[in-house]
């Protein structure tokens, strides 16, 4: 009986009870363009060489097997050869292909890519999610039963996401796998639980609660009452039937991939057309040390069906203008490959050049910012920094990026930083906006 309700409770309250607390965020922009981010991320770093800024030219020590690259629908863009679907969809991206931080550790790159600041200083930074989940959230008039802030399926967790915004702003991870029959969101659904015995559960627990009669009016199990309303019209409502894949058409999910990533792209859509303001897909696998081209063989034509198919669904149902695609990782890879033995065909952590994608939300489709040296080795046209491209998300979401955000010690920390807090910046992409 502890599932469902409790279960479904914690997803609307988060830990402690926090997610609707009251809290001042300061001021949103009223010129927004974006109603809502996915964030694809590509966790463990993916090659920038074997995606979005192939150099066949730089010879077999750099790009490998992967040597004949495709053009684009956007005269004079390449993308990878196992990206074919994504190279039809090139007018409605932009690559950046000048990313650079110069990290090379997984969780400090991962933490400086979605918080925009440097690792190592006292205070813990909340990524990119929980601060649109702040300013997007219930205190901005989110009136949804999911969350603001999701996450499929497993959080990157690398760092706290929420930092130090707390439990309020932490993402719900749904856990389970939306390519199997039954998709079993956590605190939603369970194997061998029918909707029918939740139901008869629920009824049971009612004529146990003695408590709740003998005191009724009392105003904090009133409010208890509302919150197991909540739970249970998210487990047997409308609300939790976003979760039901099998309510699309089969030819749709095909197209999308019958795997985890590109089941998850068409729940994120599902996500966002319901109104929820941040999804991360967390794409695991990236992190090729060793064999780099056959797990690129496995990889990359799922991101392509998935990737693809979400840019082309979103534009046509009239979601891409308000939706922000992000495409990333923590890093790129070496661009030169490591042959030797234990690696045979590896490739590094790379921080130095690294590429994203944008697309939708008011960012421009079919250009290139930025370029990396004929080896991608080097950026040397227009250093990205994440700063610049946070504040740009934050920008057309209309959030202020020199507001102050909420500090449990009352400290001023704004939500982007500024020029005297000596972060590496290249400026906001205004090329794609």
């Amino acid at each position: 009986m502890r599932f469902g309700f409790l279960g479904a409770t914690s997803v609307l309250l988060g830990d402690g009870f926090g997610l609707r607390v009251g809290v001042t965020a300061g001021p949103v922009k009223a010129a927004a363009k974006a109603k809502a981010v996915i964030q694809l991320w590509m966790s463990g770093g993916p090659s920038h060489l074997d995606t979005f800024d192939p150099k066949p030219e730089a010879g077999y020590d750099y790009c490998g097997p992967l040597d004949k690259p495709i053009a684009a629908n956007v005269e004079g863009i390449r993308v990878c050869e196992l990206l074919p679907l994504l190279a039809k969809q090139a007018d409605k991206y932009s690559i950046i292909r000048g990313m650079t931080h110069g990290v090379n550790a997984h969780e400090t790159a991962s933490y400086m890519v979605q918080t925009g600041r440097p690792a190592g200083g006292r205070e813990v930074f909340p990524s990119v999610g929980a601060v649109v989940s702040l300013f997007k959230g219930y205190e901005a008039g989110y009136r949804g039963l999911i969350p603001p802030y999701i996450v499929l399926t497993e959080l990157q967790g690398r760092f706290s996401e929420a930092g130090f915004l707390g439990a309020r702003c932490k993402p719900f991870a749904t856990g389970g796998d939306p390519a199997q029959g039954r998709f079993l969101v956590e605190g939603v659904a369970a194997p061998g639980i029918s909707e029918q015995r939740q139901r008869n559960r629920r009824e049971l627990l009612h004529n146990l609660n003695t408590l709740g009669r003998a005191l009724e009016g009392d105003a904090r199990l009133a409010a208890l009452a509302q919150c197991e309303q909540e739970a249970y019209d998210l487990i047997l409502g409308d609300a939790g039937k976003v979760f039901e894949l099998s309510q699309e058409k089969d030819e749709l999910r095909e197209r999308y991939g019958r795997n985890t990533f590109g089941q998850s792209c068409l729940m994120a859509r599902r996500l966002v057309e319901r109104g929820v303001p941040y999804v991360t897909i967390n794409s695991k696998g990236w992190d090729t040390h060793k064999q780099n081209f056959p797990a690129m063989r496995r990889k990359l034509p799922e991101l392509d069906k998935g990737m693809a198919t979400l840019l082309e669904d979103l534009a046509e149902r009239g979601l891409l203008e308000s939706t922000i695609l992000w495409w990333s990782g923590e890093f790129g890879r070496t661009p030169k490959i490591q042959w030797e033995e234990p690696w045979n065909g590896g490739r590094n952590h790379y921080g130095q050049a690294f590429c994203a994608v944008l697309a939708g939300g008011g960012f421009k489709g079919g250009h290139v910012v930025g370029a990396t040296d004929a080896r991608g080795e080097e950026v040397e046209e227009r250093s990205v920094y994440p700063c610049d491209l946070l504040g740009s998300v934050y920008e057309l979401l209309g959030i202020d990026t020199g507001a102050n955000l909420p500090h449990p010690q009352g400290l001023a920390v704004r939500v982007m930083p500024g020029p005297s807090e000596g972060v590496k910046m290249g400026g906001r992409l205004t090329e794609i906006v």
